[in-house]
């Protein structure tokens, strides 16, 4: 999925709008506040996370802050991980629908939560595609993932750039995210267009994954396959970027550029120790307010604004990343999405005191 620029505010759909309409109705459990069972299920959010292994972020980042802001916002709030199970994510989903939602959040999970959208949709429940997007959301709240990808692309050509390497002859590697998240396509289409404009060609691109161990298991293979020269990776996130790096210091490769996403903890030590060249930063809370901002304007019967838009027209409000290299992980740690005590090991101590990461 693409998305493109909208000049103006973007106006809830007439479908949308009839959902509103029948929000207050939603039947479901009790909530805080009283009232009678739809006007409890009307203020309560339900929230899927997908699972705890493709980043580290769903569990200490999104939870907390979605968590702190729809209560904030007067919800009672229900948030499970699905734990990478497609089965599990349709049966929370039942739960919490026969327990009332007033409006649903959704991580997809490989496709699963189209399903449960069509199920919200029809009980008059409006939903939120919050980070991936999926067909049948009334809004899509997520960075705008082709610049992450633009990022992306730029750190490749900067590692480049370092390595006094040319990039129309640079050996590069492809290591895209799951084919099934609709954000992974976007990643690659802003990484190919700035990476590609410079003259670089894929070497070798294994299949997408989000998945450490693959990845590793992956680029070990295309490494092989080129007779173990490589000057770049193209990798579309940190987790699956320290698969890629293990492979790298066990055939002693240094100076090769590689890319990343979500600034964790292994991705901001391996920026520190010059195995990665940067990751971009996704500020999660940032991503988590607007998503709490357009519940509860659905709720209240407010049009949200979106300044862009999927291919399919769903509304989408994009929040901007940052790129971060070994100057700009203070920064990180500044805003509360990384702590000095996890980054600065024994190992990275003095990479975090040259760069004042404290």
């Amino acid at each position: 999925m693409k998305r493109s620029s909208l000049a103006a505010v973007v106006a809830l759909s007439g479908a949308a709008a009839v959902l509103l309409a029948g929000c207050a109705g939603s039947s479901g459990g009790s909530a805080s506040g009283g009232g009678d069972g739809g006007d409890a299920a009307g203020k309560r959010a339900c929230v899927i996370l997908p699972d705890a292994a493709s980043s580290p972020r769903w569990e200490n980042f999104d939870r907390k802050y979605l968590q702190e802001g729809l209560e904030g916002a007067g919800f009672e709030v229900d948030i499970q991980n699905a734990q990478g199970d497609t089965n599990k994510y349709s049966t929370i989903a039942d739960q919490q629908l026969t327990k009332g939602c007033g409006v649903m959040m959704l991580v997809d999970y490989q496709g699963a939560a189209e399903a449960v959208a069509a199920k919200a949709k029809g009980e008059g429940i409006p939903v939120v595609a919050y980070d991936r997007p999926f067909e049948g959301a009334d809004y899509y709240v997520s960075f705008d993932n082709v610049e992450v990808g633009r990022l992306e692309g730029q750190t490749v050509l900067d590692g480049l750039k370092a390595a006094g390497k040319d990039p129309a002859t640079a050996v590069v590697v492809y290591m895209g995210g799951d084919p099934t998240d609709g954000n992974a396509a976007m990643f690659k289409e802003g990484a190919v267009e700035v990476m590609e404009a410079a003259g670089i060609k894929p070497a070798a691109e294994p299949p997408g994954v989000w998945d450490q161990a693959k990845s590793q298991t992956n680029f070990e293979q295309a490494l092989t396959s080129l007779g173990g020269k490589v000057d770049g990776v193209w990798v579309a996130n940190d987790t699956n970027a320290a698969g890629v790096i293990k492979v790298l210091q066990n055939n002693n490769l240094t100076g090769v550029a590689v890319s990343g996403q979500d600034a964790n903890v292994a991705g901001l030590q391996n920026i520190l120790l010059g195995w990665q060249t940067a990751t971009v930063y996704k500020p999660v809370k940032e991503e988590a307010d607007a998503a709490v901002d357009v519940a509860t304007k659905l709720l209240s019967g407010e049009t949200p604004s979106a300044d862009q838009k999927l291919d399919d027209g769903t509304p989408y409000i994009a929040v901007t990343p940052k790129l971060v290299g070994p100057d700009q992980v203070k920064d990180v740690v500044a805003a509360g999405d990384a702590s000095a005590s996890d980054i600065c090991t024994a190992d990275v101590a003095a990479k975090c005191q040259e760069y004042g990461v404290k």
